[in-house]
């Protein structure tokens, strides 16, 4: 009898298996990795000569997906790249389908079957089409146009078809049922500020960073950020002072930056005034002059001639390490604990950290964890990041929205939505560094202008997550830091510069309202112009309208998620609005009006 139970148990357990299996492959219809054929779109002609159509096109070969397309092709191209794919689909069976992208580097444009199914900005986040109505039983024709704007680009995750009933279907991860790491409690109440030694000051140097400390203590940031402060390569440098992404050495300092014991002061007295200080630290490659490339050259990554190469084309004034090799890890640990134990850092921001196995990471962070508490910062956006190696990655989900927005070629909406989609994705209780500018981009008041500038800056701050301010960007800096060459920040009178008052300002108001980081948003519906949201927090809340379109008014009373709140209406920060002080002989504090790009934030209790 027993035996027969155990028989029908593994029958059963099979039964269970196997339709899990099949459920898991239903669900997914058709995967789209593979061979591709592409076309270089030099002139940027293709759309308007119709390359979506399913035509006899003078293809440029064939690359696979997913890989990077500089990589297949061996050359370097930024620009447009069209990727073109035939395929055969049953759909009678079918309800909702999607195409579904892990990621493509940097924009895309998709057509299916000759029509237009969308377009999305910003690498590295899965995005999807709903295409239920272009799909066809039969051959199908997909034409992605990949717009790479600088490093290697391309569809460099999978992509595949899939049948859905809701958005969770498409977007959840493995990871967003899991609790991220928990943080240090100064980290989710932090305001993180980079800071690039060379373009900080004249003299560029730690110590002129010093002094300005108080400045910085002043204006109300909480958590330095100090780009790379290790020797430059000189070999194959780019420019003529060198990226500090290219190190020569892990164990010093950059003369042109001070002494050792000059940066052992700035942390000492930064540490005096209450601020924590991360460094960054540059993992994945080194300079070609790097003394590791003579003395251990098989921890490099090599070509199949043995020759050792950059991570890139783009990269070449840095040589590829290979995590395969044991000792190289111990090494990289090993440098960790010294900027520690020696000069007593709060934790680092590491670069490209997507280019390096997940593994060593965790590996990393556990040996660190027991020297003290730190803020380690993701240069990436995976989700696995948050759950044991990293307390932080970046938002360029949100970032990537910005400019779209402000030129009105997207709703506001999608802001709400893109935060939506996060809880799919990412593990519960994930830090997200939230920003509009940052040293790999242009300064945000030249590619946004002034009131773009502002009013992007005001959602950064008022959005879950912990916001980054990039030196110079708190007095409208508009000229960029370059990586290789000496520029300075023109600070001027503070007192007198409007966008200094203004960052003074919100960060008093984001500290007050510190709930904000791991709030819940929940959005307020004005009209499809407007963006408005409010988070609140054990009785404390904050409501934010912000106008895309023309001037606008608006009266508080009809927004039903204020019905009851006592709205703060004394100490409002916001631009380019105004309060109605009487209306027919009684007060009329609660309507406002807004010029374009005007917006307020409210506090309530």
């Amino acid at each position: 009898m027993k035996s027969n139970l155990k028989i029908l148990s593994i029958i059963i357990n099979f039964i269970i298996v196997f339709n899990s299996i099949r459920g898991d492959e239903m669900n997914v219809n058709i995967k789209l990795d593979g061979e591709w054929k592409y076309k270089i779109d030099f002139e940027k002609e293709g759309i308007k000569k119709n390359w979506f159509k399913n035509q006899n096109l003078n293809y440029d070969g064939t690359l696979k997906v997913p890989g990077f397309f500089e990589e297949q092709i061996g050359k370097e191209h930024d620009g447009w790249v069209w990727y073109f794919k035939e395929f055969e689909f049953n759909v009678e069976t079918q309800k909702n389908l999607a195409l579904v992208c892990n990621a493509i580097d940097d924009d895309a444009k998709v057509w299916l079957n000759s029509e237009f199914v969308g377009e999305h900005q910003g690498y590295s986040e899965s995005f999807y089409f709903d295409i239920t109505r272009q799909l066809k039983s039969g051959k199908n024709f997909l034409a992605i146009l990949v717009i790479d704007h600088g490093g290697p680009g391309g569809i460099y995750k999978s992509l595949f078809i899939k049948n859905y009933t809701d958005e969770f279907d498409l977007l959840k991860t493995e990871f967003s049922q899991l609790n991220a790491r928990t943080s240090p409690d100064w980290l989710n109440e932090g305001i993180i500020y980079e800071i690039f030694p060379r373009s900080f000051s004249k003299k560029g140097d730690f110590k002129s960073i010093t002094k300005r400390l108080k400045d910085l203590k002043d204006l109300g940031v909480t958590i330095l950020w100090i780009m790379p402060i290790h020797p430059i390569g000189k070999e194959k440098r780019k420019g003529s002072l060198g990226s500090p992404y290219s190190v020569k050495d892990y164990y010093e300092v950059n003369p042109e930056f001070g002494t050792k014991d000059d940066f052992k002061r700035l942390v000492k007295e930064a540490h005096r005034l209450g601020f924590r200080v991360i460094i960054d630290m540059v993992l994945n490659h080194s300079a070609w002059d790097n003394k590791l490339i003579r003395k251990y050259p098989e921890w490099y990554t090599k070509d199949k001639n043995g020759n050792i190469i950059s991570p890139n084309s783009d990269w070449t004034d840095v040589a590829d390490f290979n995590y395969d090799n044991p000792e190289l890890r111990k090494y990289m640990i090993n440098v960790l604990k010294y900027w520690i134990k020696e000069f007593d850092i709060d934790g680092f921001r590491f670069d490209v950290s997507e280019l390096v196995p997940l593994d060593f990471w965790e590996e990393a962070r556990k040996e660190l964890e027991k020297l003290k508490p730190q803020f380690w910062l993701s240069e990436g956006t995976l989700p696995e990041h948050h759950l044991q190696a990293f307390d932080m990655t970046y938002s360029w989900n949100v970032y990537d929205l910005f400019l779209p927005l402000l030129n009105g070629k997207i709703k506001p909406s999608a802001i709400i939505k893109t935060l939506q989609k996060e809880k799919y994705v990412f593990p519960k209780g994930s830090l997200r560094m939230r920003f509009n500018e940052n040293h790999d981009k242009l300064r945000a008041a030249q590619i946004f202008q002034d009131d773009g500038a502002f009013i992007t800056s005001a959602i950064v701050f008022t959005i879950p997550g912990v916001p980054l301010v990039h030196a110079g960007q708190e007095v409208g800096e508009k000229k960029f830091s370059s990586l290789f060459e000496k520029t300075e920040i023109k600070w001027g009178n503070l007192d007198e510069n409007e966008f200094y008052k203004f960052f003074k300002n919100i960060i008093k108001f984001r500290q007050k309202n510190n709930f904000i980081t791991s709030g819940e948003l929940e959005e307020v519906e004005i009209d499809e112009k407007r963006l408005a949201y409010i988070i609140k927090a054990n009785g404390h809340g904050v409501f934010c309208l912000f106008n895309f379109g023309e001037d606008f008014q608006i009266d508080l009373n009809f927004v039903n998620q204020l019905s009851g709140k006592s709205l703060d209406l004394n100490n409002l920060v916001g631009r380019k609005f105004k309060i109605d002080e009487e209306r027919m002989g009684r007060p009329a504090n609660k309507i406002l009006s807004f010029e374009k790009l005007g917006f307020v934030l409210i506090e309530f209790e």
